[in-house]
């Protein structure tokens, strides 16, 4: 049996409400398929003791370029970036990735970015980024005074595609759920999502896409091209792996997952730690 939901939220509400009418644990547990991404610079090992360790500190998130790492870390794609605690430094760092770029705050207080000033798009060169650097640092003294700073992400843009959210959230009955649906910033707009147990099988994972209103943007719409199904499928289980494996995330999400032909790429990250943290709201400030 399929279920959609209207939003994230709802859907997380209506898990309960759902389990109660059907049997839920009759279905296939099939183990989620494993994926590799030979180029991560952080293995799964070194991923799990962040966390870990991150959540014996009592904090509430990850901050974003730890979320970044720790998908990559099993095989999600993600931009080139550099996070860098002090603008000088960044700058110098900025030689090794290639424009445009898109300058990011990064503060376990700041989650909507773009409210306060914290996204700076289109950036072309090392002059640009350090203006931009300097014009972010002075908004955020205005916008954001007690946020506390703990760095900032130089990311490379990234190709416009079909953007989608994958997620997944800890349900206290009943375990962890993988959430599929419209992303970017029609998540609250479209309201597009499904939802499925994990671990999630690739037949799972191709019904989750059938049920969303963007499934046909995905097989190529009026001459476009169809997606990298494949790529799409690997994100989504190892999402689903990651939640099985890390009991301390409550919550986490990718958005936008961005896909193309070409494949995907996690644009956005966030991850909530602990049993009673809850950290509302999506992530829709995009690297592009």
């Amino acid at each position: 049996m399929a279920c959609q939901y209207s939003s994230h939220r709802k859907a997380q509400r209506g898990l309960q409400r759902y389990w109660q009418v059907v049997d839920l644990h009759s279905q296939e547990r099939l183990p989620p398929e494993s994926v590799s991404n030979p180029s991560s610079k952080m293995n799964k090992e070194t991923a799990k003791k962040l966390v870990r360790e991150a959540a014996a500190q009592g904090r509430h998130m990850l901050l974003e370029p730890e979320a970044k790492a720790l998908i990559a870390a099993w095989g999600i794609p993600v931009p080139k970036y550099r996070w860098m605690e002090e603008p000088e430094d960044l700058l110098e760092r900025a030689k090794e990735l290639s424009p445009p770029f898109v300058l990011k705050v990064v503060s376990p207080d700041i989650v909507h970015k773009r409210d306060v000033g914290g996204v700076i798009l289109s950036l072309q060169d090392s002059e640009e980024v350090s203006a931009a650097v300097h014009a972010m640092t002075r908004d955020l003294r205005r916008s954001a005074p007690e946020a506390h700073i703990a760095g900032f992400l130089l990311v490379e843009m990234v190709p416009p595609g079909i953007e989608l959210i994958v997620g997944g959230l800890r349900d206290p009955q009943f375990g962890p759920a993988v959430i599929f649906g419209t992303g970017g910033i029609a998540v609250e707009l479209l309201k597009d999502v499904s939802f499925r147990l994990a671990p999630v099988s690739r037949d799972e994972v191709f019904a989750m896409m059938r049920e969303v209103k963007s499934y046909p943007l995905l097989t190529g719409f009026r001459g476009s091209k169809p997606v990298d199904m494949e790529q799409l499928v690997s994100a989504v289980t190892a999402l689903s792996d990651i939640l099985l494996t890390l009991d301390e995330i409550r919550e986490i999400e990718i958005n936008p997952l961005i896909i193309s032909e070409a494949g995907a790429v996690a644009v956005d990250a966030r991850v909530v730690l602990g049993s009673g943290a809850t950290a509302r709201g999506s992530s829709t400030d995009r690297d592009r």
